[in-house]
């Protein structure tokens, strides 16, 4: 004769208690419960998390590039329009781009001191913003400069020879590129 399992019902119908996520004691209960309407509100306070799935999609491989210390632009086989900030499709005739590498020294074709700016960049405020000119690139690509005080900004800067520097650990984000003079 086979083992009969175990079905005591109250045994079966317990849940494993543990001490994760919020866990209250001693809650305030009203012993009469026509006091209940008089009860204070509880209140938890929970840390709250999500994680968020992003995809870069045709964008990846710049992301790719930046992680392994190398910028990328794309350059149209069709009509040779070049991208300082990658396209996957050109946008003066439609044809799909080619990745190519760019140069990582360049120059300063613009700037601007910014005195805010987002979360991400409210502790480094005043910075400056760049917009990164190669020779035979037909756009700029916008990155930080680092190292002069934006307090003593100048026209001077305008065509002045800049180094890319990439941070050591990527967070894969355009922030994982910056610049600063080269000479």
């Amino acid at each position: 004769m086979a083992n009969k399992p175990n079905l005591n019902p109250e045994a079966a119908a317990k849940i494993e208690e543990t001490e994760e996520g919020t866990v209250l004691f001693n809650v305030p209960f009203p012993k009469d419960l026509s006091q209940l309407k008089e009860m204070s509100p509880i209140l938890v306070k929970q840390p709250y998390q999500i994680d968020y799935l992003h995809s870069y999609g045709q964008d990846s491989p710049f992301f790719a590039g930046l992680a392994n210390k190398k910028l990328l632009g794309t350059k149209c086989p069709k009509c040779g329009y070049t991208y300082g900030t990658p396209r996957l499709h050109c946008m003066m005739c439609g044809a799909e781009c080619d990745w190519f590498e760019l140069p990582q020294e360049a120059r300063i074709h613009t700037f601007t001191v910014c005195h805010f700016g987002s979360q991400e960049f409210l502790p480094q405020c005043p910075f400056i913003l760049i917009q990164v000119e190669w020779d035979g690139v037909d756009t700029l690509f916008l990155s930080r400069l680092v190292g002069p005080d934006p307090n003593e900004a100048t026209l001077d800067w305008v065509g002045r020879k800049i180094r890319a520097r990439f941070l050591r650990l990527s967070k894969f984000k355009p922030t994982d590129v910056y610049f600063v003079f080269a000479d």
